[in-house]
């Protein structure tokens, strides 16, 4: 676990170990928001433990990608996601305004580099830097990259711009595929590990737009060419040529079905990266044209077939080795694709020649022995495919490479072979791991060393987080005076055998006092053990003198210049200038150029390159060593995890002050957070955001401002968290020229000032409703007064047509009852006529003095009389008959002679008058019309209604 010095450790007490355990088991068992974590530092806490179980539940639900504070952490997926690397995608984080708040992809990375040369007025030039084991997809990562950039950075103004862009993008993403067929191999850890590292300068003019491209090697394997491990193969290179010729190239280079070949294991795997046409067509569009492809095939299968050539041990030292008898058709086809003279071949093969005597030098020619032969032969094939593999990279760079007038800034890729640890680790191994802690120092000093000295240089108190710094290893393996790479060095150097054991002595007897040095005491070869950052690695002494050497006889040299291929004479010209044997040994004594020291070289070159730049940090993580997709083997990320310093990247990330603003950016944004303070007046003198957006304030106005804005913190983390300023540590700290600040803080800030902002658009919000309220309730009022008018108005009419139709229907009625009034009374008056001549006939009809009276009544009572003739009261009453002979005014006479019918006894009406008698009722029916229900009281001597009248049925003769 990580400690801070000066008493300040995280979990001192019981207490906090107790809630560092809570939190922890609840971060653990609450799987659901692990995978939306995209930086690793707001895991919490942070522990390897809690870093692993959060990248494999991102890796279960397909994300790959995830921050680490400045570094993003890359997991290989092992499968193809096309859509995960389109171009719509990329042309999206191009076109993002904040390409850091979208996913965190490697097009995040090639975004923020891209744009930090194209936004400054002096561009800083960028780097980005692959890292991680063999198979965690470092080169996958870099292809990807480069097809990013040769997107973003073509610029379509004219058409024959665009066209030259898009060749120059053409030729650099075609340079991938000879890179990693004559540089790429399967190994036990990756199908396509290079065995190689890069670093592609991609070269951008003062528009930002891509010019141009160069590629610088470091520390090629040639040694796989002749040697291969158990379960590896050799470069891809040698299985295309195998495989993917047809029947004419396979008589040309003598390569026929099923040919074996000692330097070509594992033929029977096919690997995606064995597609010869595709090497072939990136050959092509770089300039290289078929004749000359064939050269370079021709002279590959040349070392195929000196791979078969195998020596006799000879019992007599005297003469040299013979041939094994499989091996002597070998020998004459790798001489006859190589062009080379088949007896000076074998010759040079099976003899040395030594070189004795200052003055009088004297030439011994001397037979070697079986090893030595052998020693020789591979010599020779890794000598010509070194030089082929160089002359490739030189082909690449004459093609892609712009002039040096026409770019002013670049982007760097570093593609370096990952940290390795076999079984059998030798020199290449120990270069590589050299290599990897190289790049874990330049890490170090940037980002963890850096970050914290500029603490220190502003004035802040900052507990200083320990971290695993690497510098003791590198001070073993390269420092001075004495160290690994010296004492092998010197080995070189001395004119005796060098012996396994005698190195490991002086290994360990010079270094013991170095912490990183140990030693394997139950190994059987002589060993070396060197801890390095991503754990300990045991070297064999055996063959590392040798391979340091790299001695490449004078005679090899001189053979492969008498060739008659033109590949083989420009890979190996004839120097005119060449020094002749005296001048040769008189510089004898100079220090002979080793290995180690001319990859020591490149290598601080390389790291010049990089301190001169902005760099970007890329960590590949090989989720299984297998190679399976959805397979995630927790021990072996964990070793690597370790192995990286992630873990100490991510605590110093989150423990440190990964913000930093400047004090006049500082107050811009969260000048407003003074607003929170009561007593703080915000009167015209004192500068506010409206003067800070003009100009720049001078540093002596902007600390009363810093004050002020940094009095607000306690009361908003008292807001946020509820707990007591005192009681949380000071997340922010106010430097000489910056303010740094935590991530925490940031949010806090940010949040305030959204409070801030929120509070003022409610006061505007608030402003605004209320004068909408306003406006509405005029406008109701308005409104309200209109509809009533209109109503008002429109009752009024309602009720104007009614009295009028009222007023119509009123004196219609008045004409009808004066009319029906006057004919009644002008008919009574006729029927009183007739009454009084009406005869009396004692006889027929004799009337007492009651129905005299009645008679009388009833013809004053008219009317009623029709109504009373349909009335049930017999149908030979006396009294309807004299009704009815009133009201139809008829002739008195014998009752025998004139018969009259009531209603009962026919139908229809015989009179339309009568006169009505007994007592009335009045129904009324209910009208539509406003109090048009109310019945008027008539008059008791006025007949109104009279199609409304309904009498009661009384008879007569009980009236």
């Amino acid at each position: 676990m990580l400690q801070q010095v000066n008493g300040h450790s995280s979990g001192s007490d019981a207490q906090g170990r107790e809630c560092l355990g809570k939190d922890l088991q609840e971060f653990l068992s609450g799987e659901t928001p692990l995978h939306q974590l995209d930086d690793l530092t707001k895991v919490n806490p942070v522990t390897l433990e809690t870093v692993l179980r959060c990248l494999q539940v991102r890796y279960s639900a397909d994300t790959f990608y995830t921050n680490a504070g400045c570094t993003l952490v890359a997991l290989n997926p092992f499968k193809p996601i096309p859509q995960l690397y389109s171009p719509e995608l990329m042309r999206e984080y191009h076109a993002a305004p904040q390409p850091q708040k979208l996913k965190p992809h490697i097009f995040t990375v090639g975004e923020q580099t891209y744009r930090n040369v194209k936004s400054l007025i002096e561009p800083v030039n960028q780097s980005v830097i692959v890292s991680g084991e063999s198979g965690a997809g470092k080169t996958w990562t870099s292809r990807c990259l480069m097809k990013f950039y040769a997107v973003v950075t073509t610029s379509p103004t004219s058409w024959e711009g665009h066209k030259i862009a898009e060749r120059i993008e053409q030729r650099i993403l075609n340079s991938n595929p000879i890179m990693e067929a004559f540089g790429n191999a399967c190994t036990l850890r990756n199908n396509n590990s290079s065995r190689f590292g890069k670093f592609i300068q991609l070269q951008l003019n003062r528009a930002q737009q891509m010019t141009g491209a160069a590629v610088q090697t470091y520390l090629l394997e040639k040694t796989r060419v002749a040697c291969q491990a158990s379960s590896e193969r050799n470069f891809h290179i040698f299985y295309q040529i195998c495989k993917g010729a047809n029947m004419d190239e396979r008589l040309q280079w003598h390569l026929p079905e099923g040919a074996v070949f000692s330097w070509l294991p594992n033929p029977e795997r096919t690997l995606e990266e064995d597609c010869f046409e595709v090497t072939r067509e990136a050959m092509l569009h770089l300039g290289i044209d078929t004749p000359t492809q064939n050269n370079i095939f021709k002279v590959l299968a040349g070392l195929l077939h000196l791979g078969n050539i195998w020596f006799a041990d000879s019992e007599d030292e005297s003469q040299p080795c013979q041939l094994m008898d499989n091996a002597k058709g070998s020998i004459r086809t790798s001489a006859l694709l190589l062009l080379l003279p088949e007896e000076p071949l074998l010759e040079t093969l099976r003899i040395r020649t030594i070189r004795a005597g200052k003055q009088q030098q004297q030439v011994f020619r001397k037979p070697c022995s079986q090893a030595e032969c052998d020693t020789r032969r591979d010599c020779l094939a890794k000598l010509i495919y070194a030089r082929l593999f160089d002359w490739l990279v030189s082909v690449i760079n004459s093609n892609i490479c712009a002039d040096p007038d026409s770019w002013t800034t670049f982007i760097g890729l570093l593609d370096v072979y990952g940290f390795e640890s076999f079984p059998d680790n030798s020199l290449e191994q120990l270069c590589i791991n050299y290599a990897n802690e190289k790049l874990q120092q330049h890490f170090v000093a940037h980002y963890l060393k850096a970050q914290q000295e500029e603490y220190a240089v502003e004035g802040l108190e900052w507990s200083f987080v320990n971290y695993q710094d690497n510098q003791a290893c590198l001070d073993l393996i390269e420092g001075s005076p004495i160290s690994i790479c010296s004492l092998i060095n010197e080995e070189c150097r001395l004119n005796r055998p060098s012996s396994a054991t005698q190195l490991r002595t002086r290994i360990e007897s010079a270094l013991a006092g170095s912490p990183c040095l140990g030693h394997d005491k139950l190994s059987r070869e002589p060993s070396f053990i060197v801890k390095h950052y991503a754990g300990p690695v045991c070297y064999h002494t055996a063959g590392l003198v040798e391979k340091n050497k790299d001695p490449v006889p004078p005679e090899l040299t001189q053979l492969l210049q008498q060739s008659q291929d033109p590949l083989l004479k420009v890979l190996f010209p004839t120097d005119p200038e060449e020094k002749s044997p005296e001048e040769r040994s008189g510089q004898s004594r100079a220090p002979v150029l080793t290995v180690v020291s001319k990859f020591k070289a490149s290598l601080e070159q390389l790291l010049q390159v990089l301190h001169s730049t902005t760099p970007h940090y890329i960590r590949c993580i090989k989720p299984n060593s297998q190679g399976q997709a959805q397979t995630f083997i927790q021990e072996e990320v964990l070793s690597q995890l370790e192995a990286c310093g992630l873990v100490e990247t991510i605590h110093i990330s989150a423990a440190g002050f990964p913000t930093r603003v400047s004090h006049q950016n500082f107050v811009e944004r969260y000048a407003l957070l003074r607003r929170l303070l009561p007593r703080v007046p915000l009167g015209p003198h004192s500068p506010s955001e409206e003067r800070s957006g003009s100009s720049p304030l001078a540093e002596a106005m902007l600390q009363p401002l810093l004050r002020d804005i940094l009095h607000t913190l306690p009361a908003l983390t008292l807001a946020t968290s509820g707990d007591p300023p005192e009681a949380m540590p000071t997340p922010v700290h106010c430097g000489k020229t910056k303010v740094f600040m935590t991530d925490s803080m940031l949010e806090l800030l940010e949040h305030g000032r959204a409070q801030v902002l929120e509070q003022c658009a409610h006061c505007i919000q608030g402003s605004w409703r209320r004068h909408q309220r306003r406006k509405q309730e005029r406008q109701r009022r308005a409104a309200v007064l209109i509809q009533a008018a209109i109503r008002s108005w429109l009752i009024r009419k309602h009720i104007q047509k009614l009295h009028t139709a009222a007023t119509v229907i009123k004196q219609a009625w008045q004409r009808w009852r004066s009319r029906m009034a006057f004919l009644a009374s002008k008919e009574l008056d006729g029927v009183e006529e007739k009454y009084l001549q009406v005869p009396h006939s004692q006889s027929s009809f004799p009337l007492s003095q009651a129905q005299t009276k009645l008679q009388g009544a009833i013809f004053r009572l008219w009317p009623l009389g029709l109504v009373l003739a349909s009335a049930d009261v017999g149908t030979r009453s006396f009294q309807r008959k004299l009704v009815v002979w009133a009201c139809l005014q008829l002739p008195q006479q014998k009752h025998s002679s004139c018969t009259v019918q009531t209603a009962q006894e026919q139908d229809g009406i015989t009179s339309i008058r009568a006169l009505p008698q007994g007592s009335i009722k009045f129904h009324c029916r209910k009208s539509p019309l406003r109090y048009s229900d109310i019945c008027p009281e008539p008059s008791p001597d006025t007949v109104t209604g009279f199609n409304q009248i309904l009498l009661e049925r009384n008879r007569l003769g009980h009236v």
